[in-house]
């Protein structure tokens, strides 16, 4: 697979960038959403993370705790990020919820020591901007329900995102086998999903047709192929194609949304989207004059 990266990173982006349209078609509860995505993958990863285990031998507990820690943050990054689409859209929420990659690199200079680039610095302001453009604080006929609130949640999806991925990483320092990481996260993803279900009153084990076929299409096409296949191209691939990479879900979704749910962003939100997306390719993007020859 790792083979042919910059393809496996285009499928798992759009992949990912239906995950926002599923949900809303779905139409459960957000915590019933976050659990079935997480649950149905399962099944598809555990035979994936058999065959690595075969062939690499098992994983050190270190690694299996730090995966398990990462799937409380995706379970969280899920319930903010449903409950933000219920507030300003499927595609708002989406890229809100990008704005991790921000939040990365400035928390892996408060915690891991790594100095932030001027680039990165220069790019908060911006993305800032953006997102207060996308809440309809300013300007009138913003979309969705809450957009203020929907941006308060898609900043705490942001945060809990930028979670997974950091400790994710801690937990998956053997590229040749992203499956058990992803099968650990994904299975305690469930579980919690399923207890802050229980908690808020929003669980359902029992959704009905077509719901169970939208939810089986979102925990096959975002949880299973979309994260197996950047979790294999994302070490391989150049800054600047991860780059691209990351920023192709949020405008993916803002166009399929606008396509195939009727959402209409006003004019403003659409500037914060493209105010939002120039400050993520400003802080995750090199100099020219720094790419090698």
């Amino acid at each position: 697979m790792g083979s042919r990266p910059a393809l496996l990173a285009v499928v798992g982006a759009f992949a990912i960038a239906f995950s926002g349209i599923l949900v809303r078609l779905a139409d459960v509860e957000p915590s019933t959403a976050a659990f079935f995505r997480c649950a149905y993958a399962v099944p598809f990863l555990i035979p994936l993370a058999l065959r690595e285990r075969r062939l690499y031998g098992r994983r050190g507990t270190g690694q299996v705790g730090l995966a398990w820690l990462a799937g409380l943050f995706f379970a969280a990054d899920l319930v903010f990020w449903h409950h933000a689409i219920g507030a300003v859209g499927a595609g708002l929420a989406t890229v809100l919820a990008n704005t991790q990659l921000v939040l990365v690199g400035l928390a892996a200079w408060l915690l891991l020591g790594e100095r932030p680039g001027g680039r990165l610095v220069a790019a908060v302001p911006v993305v800032l901007i953006g997102i207060v453009l996308i809440s309809g604080a300013i300007g009138a006929n913003a979309y969705g329900e809450d957009p203020a609130l929907g941006v308060l949640l898609g900043i705490l999806t942001a945060v809990a995102y930028a979670g997974f991925l950091l400790v994710l990483r801690a937990g998956n320092r053997d590229i040749r086998r992203p499956a058990g990481p992803l099968l650990d996260a994904t299975i305690a993803a469930a579980l919690a999903s399923a207890v802050a279900g229980v908690a808020l009153g929003e669980l359902d084990l029992a959704p009905t047709w077509p719901e169970h076929g939208w939810l089986v299409a979102l925990a096959v096409s975002a949880q299973v192929v979309g994260w197996l296949a950047i979790s294999v191209s994302l070490p391989r691939l150049d800054a600047v194609v991860t780059s691209m990479l990351l920023t192709l879900q949020p405008v993916g979704t803002v166009i399929l949304a606008l396509v195939l749910l009727s959402e209409d962003p006003s004019s403003v939100q659409l500037l914060g989207i493209a105010i939002l997306l120039g400050g993520v390719a400003l802080a995750t993007t090199r100099q020219a004059s720094r790419m090698p020859t």
